[in-house]
C-alpha cells in the first residue's frame, strides 16, 4: 500500500499520552442495533441514485449506537486537533484524509455534503460519549460525538494475535486501513440516518434478533470500506500486489466464526454480532468491486 499521496486529515485527536489511570472504570463495548430497516436503506439509496438528499427520505440523521447504554459516561472535554508527527500518527492521518476526500466525491452527487469524524488515538483506555473506551474492546464508531476511537496496539494485534496478515508485511498496512476504513463505514451509516432507525427497532427485539440486524450494519460498512478502496484506487492507484488478499485475510481472520472456535471451541451464529468470515470477505469484495454504496444493501440480501 503506497500511502505517500493521501492528504493528512487534521480531525485527528491524539490522546496516546494520557494517563489511563485518570480515565476511571470502564463499560461494556459499543454495539448497533435493531430490525426491518431494509426499507430505510431502500429509501437511501433510491434518493442517491435520484440525486435527492436521503435524509429528505429517511427522516433525518440523529444517531444513537444501541445496546447497552448503562455504560455512558462523560465524554472529554475538547481536545486539540491536527496530524500526528509519528510514522502510526501520520499513517491514521493520510487514511483518514483520504476517506474525507472519498466519501466527499461519493456523497456530492446526491447533493450531500460529507461531515467527516474525528479520529481519537489513545493508548490503554480513554472516555468517549458512549462510555469508557479501552485497548481490549478493539476500534468502534460512538455516533454520540461522531468520533472513531483507536488503540493502534489494535494493529499490532491484526499480525499476531489475529494472524490476519503476514508479520512484518507491507500489506499489512492495508488490512490497518480496512480496519480504519471500516469504523469510518459506521460514520457514513450515522449520516445517512441508518443507524438511528436500527436503534428504534432494535427496542423491540429478541437479543438474537437485535445480533442478527447487526451483522447487517457491520457487513455493510465492511462494503463501505471497499467502495472506498475501489474509489481511491481508481483516483490514486495506491495499491500493491497482495494488498487485497491482505484485508480479505483480515476481514476472515476477525469474523465472529473464527473468534467463536478460537475462544470456546464452538460457534454459536445468534451471537454473531459482525457476521462470519465468508460473509466478512464477501461484502467487502462486493464494494470494492462495485465502488458504489449502492452495492452494499446488507438489509435487503437473500444470502449474507
Amino acid at each position: 500500500m503506497r500511502w505517500d499521496d493521501f492528504r493528512r486529515s487534521d480531525n485527528i485527536e491524539d490522546r496516546r499520552d494520557d494517563d489511563p489511570s485518570e480515565q476511571g472504570g470502564f463499560g461494556g463495548a459499543r454495539r448497533a442495533g435493531g430490525l426491518g430497516i431494509g426499507t430505510i436503506v431502500v429509501l437511501g439509496l433510491i434518493g442517491w441514485a435520484l440525486g435527492i438528499d436521503p435524509r429528505l427520505l429517511i427522516g433525518g440523521a440523529e444517531i444513537l449506537t444501541g445496546g447497552d447504554q448503562s455504560a455512558q459516561a462523560p465524554a472529554a472535554g475538547p481536545r486539540e486537533t491536527g496530524s500526528p508527527d509519528d510514522q502510526v500518527g501520520q499513517f491514521v492521518a493520510a487514511v483518514l484524509g483520504d476517506t474525507e476526500d472519498r466519501w466527499t466525491e461519493i456523497l456530492q452527487p446526491a447533493g450531500l455534503a460529507y461531515q467527516a469524524p474525528k479520529l481519537v488515538m489513545f493508548s490503554g483506555a480513554t472516555r468517549s460519549a458512549c462510555g469508557f473506551a479501552q485497548a481490549a474492546m478493539g476500534p468502534f464508531y460512538c455516533p454520540n460525538d461522531q468520533k472513531v476511537y483507536l488503540d493502534t496496539s489494535f494493529f499490532q494485534e491484526i499480525e499476531t494475535r489475529f494472524r490476519g496478515c503476514q508479520v512484518g508485511s507491507s500489506a499489512c498496512r492495508f488490512s490497518q486501513a480496512y480496519v480504519i476504513t471500516h469504523e469510518v463505514g459506521h460514520h457514513v451509516q450515522n449520516l445517512l440516518g441508518i443507524l438511528t432507525k436500527a436503534q428504534d427497532m432494535q427496542r423491540e427485539l429478541s437479543k438474537a434478533e437485535a445480533n442478527h440486524l447487526q451483522v447487517r450494519i457491520e457487513l455493510q460498512a465492511d462494503c463501505f470500506a471497499g467502495v472506498w478502496a475501489n474509489r481511491s484506487q481508481q483516483k490514486l492507484k495506491f495499491l500493491d500486489p497482495g494488498d487485497i488478499e491482505a484485508a480479505l485475510q483480515t476481514a476472515s481472520a476477525i469474523g465472529d466464526d473464527r473468534l467463536q472456535k478460537q475462544a470456546q471451541g464452538y460457534i454459536v451464529p445468534d451471537a454473531f454480532t459482525h457476521g462470519s468470515s465468508e460473509q466478512r470477505k464477501r461484502w467487502f469484495t462486493a464494494g470494492f468491486n462495485s465502488g458504489s454504496p449502492g452495492g452494499c444493501n446488507t438489509f435487503e440480501a437473500a444470502q449474507l
